[in-house]
């Protein structure tokens, strides 16, 4: 019989570190990242900007916030008072 070749089989990329970085009920300074994503699972909300990857993130300091849309999950941040 021949070989199994098993060296041919070693490739793997890391993660890419996506995900919701900051939770609900947690603070958040303004320019900070709540969640890393391809395409828009989640929608900015107020005080949230997008960025050209997805990327979510505050535009004020404050609280995050997570809600329902019908299907779409909206994010917020709730400012300082």
């Amino acid at each position: 019989m021949g070989k199994s070749r098993s060296g041919v089989n070693g490739r793997n990329s890391p993660g890419q570190r996506r995900g919701v970085k900051v939770h609900a009920g947690q603070t958040i300074r303004a320019g900070g990242i709540i969640v890393r994503q391809v395409g828009s699972h989640f929608h900015a909300g107020d005080n949230v900007g997008t960025g050209k990857d997805f990327t979510l993130f505050a535009l004020k300091d404050g609280t995050v916030q997570f809600s329902t849309a019908g299907a779409r999950r909206i994010v917020s941040v709730k400012p300082a008072e």
